[in-house]
């Protein structure tokens, strides 16, 4: 160890990235001192990390903090994550961050001041690349004075935003490729909660929990979008047809429209949502690159709707990995596989799993497993009450006996099975 550079020592101490850690551990010689004071590139303090961050006093708090950035040069990712503290001195945060921010590629913030703090102010117009702010409040912005010409990566979580502050946020961000916004409080001036946001240069959005009128996102290079826990009326997004990864988890939405964006779609993952069919497949059935369809605890409007693998088969020839949870309502299984023929040729993973178990899943299967000439793995995801009847056991136990019975036919795949 005596004979590794300083700047190696460094990077061992980067990769640490709790404080205390850093600091106990730079305590070893001279030469890991020296590393810690002038070739650091990351420290995080953590309330979760260290359970005595929650017991100091808030002055004690600050000015620990404030001796260990102080004793760094050239800090390039700073995290201060402090849940359950008490608020700090504005006048003391805003010292760490005037101290580190022209060095500054990363910024993990979430930490409550007296009074509060205007992070867009203070790391404006520097080298920021990654910021990561939560429980804060964002007013005013002036995308001219607030700029963030390096940014490409921004997440707002609990934060108090307006609508109108959130656009001129993501303009003020001209290189930004990744939003993810996490309970956001969407401040309004009138009655109609709405978001309009426009980036040319997003390619990747996570949006979850926020519950809006009318969510309108203009993006012309987005790849990805993940839709999770919302409740929106009317959800439109405009681009340019880039889009490959489309997640929708816990949804309420009534007018859901990605116009001519599913053209290039490679993944579709739809869970704990209410669908109708048809309209749902029309939307999609023109993405002939689609690899991956994920439907999962998917609610159907109409109960007679059935989904034909037939068509699946047809629109989707490239279809590799097929997730399908069955479902039995009034004796009607919305899969279905016993109906016409078809062969998804490419699938070679197929995860399944029921919402109620009953003599018919393994039949079920079975169709599937004849579909997939090709497969070579399959998943059976289950759910286990921990108050089981005699009844409930039997189902099971037939279960397991149908699933061994059927694995015989094709001992080329490869089993799996995860209960919750």
């Amino acid at each position: 160890m005596e004979h590794l550079p300083v700047e190696v020592v460094g990077n061992i101490l980067s990769r640490l990235g709790a404080a205390r850690d850093v600091v106990i551990s730079s305590v070893t010689c001279r030469k890991w001192r020296e590393a810690f004071r002038r070739h650091l590139h990351s420290l995080s303090f953590n309330s979760n990390d260290w359970p005595v961050y929650r017991d100091l006093t808030t002055s004690r708090l600050e000015i620990l903090i404030t001796q260990t950035i102080f004793q760094t040069i050239g800090l390039q990712g700073l995290t201060i994550l402090m849940d359950d503290v008490d608020e700090f001195s504005a006048s003391t945060v805003m010292a760490w961050l005037m101290y580190t921010r022209e060095s500054l590629h990363k910024l993990n913030y979430n930490v409550r001041t007296i009074p509060s703090l205007n992070i867009l102010d203070i790391c404006g117009r520097q080298r920021l690349e990654t910021l990561v702010l939560a429980h804060n409040t964002i007013t005013g912005v002036d995308p001219n004075y607030q700029r963030f010409a390096c940014l490409t990566s921004l997440s707002l979580s609990y934060v108090s935003i307006s609508a109108l502050d959130l656009n001129l946020l993501l303009a003020a961000c001209p290189r930004i490729e990744d939003l993810d916004l996490i309970n956001p409080e969407i401040a309004m001036s009138d009655a109609q909660v709405t978001v309009e946001l426009s980036s040319s240069t997003l390619k990747s959005m996570y949006v979850e929990a926020i519950s809006l009128d009318k969510f309108v996102l203009e993006a012309d290079s987005l790849e990805n979008l993940h839709l999770r826990d919302c409740a929106l009326e009317l959800f439109e997004l405009v681009g340019k047809g880039n889009l490959k990864s489309f997640k929708i988890d816990d949804v309420s939405v009534i007018h859901l429209d990605i116009g001519e964006n599913a053209e290039n779609l490679e993944v579709v993952e739809v869970s704990n949502f209410t669908i109708i069919w048809p309209k749902f497949h029309q939307m999609i059935s023109r993405s002939s690159k689609l690899r991956v369809l994920r439907l999962w605890d998917v609610v159907f409007d109409d109960e007679d709707e059935i989904v034909d693998l037939e068509t699946i088969a047809v629109c989707f020839p490239k279809l590799s990995h097929l997730s399908l949870c069955y479902d039995l309502r009034d004796g009607a299984v919305h899969y279905s596989t016993l109906q016409g023929s078809y062969s998804l040729e490419n699938v070679v993973l197929l995860e399944v799993g029921w919402t109620v178990i009953n003599n018919l899943f393994s039949e079920w299967v079975e169709g599937l497993l004849q579909g997939c000439p090709n497969l070579q793995k399959l998943i059976v995801h289950g759910t286990v009450s921990d108050a089981k009847t005699h009844e409930d056991c039997r189902m099971l136990a037939t279960f397991t006996s149908s699933i061994v019975r059927l694995m015989r036919k094709y001992i080329h795949v490869e089993v799996q099975f995860e209960y919750e």
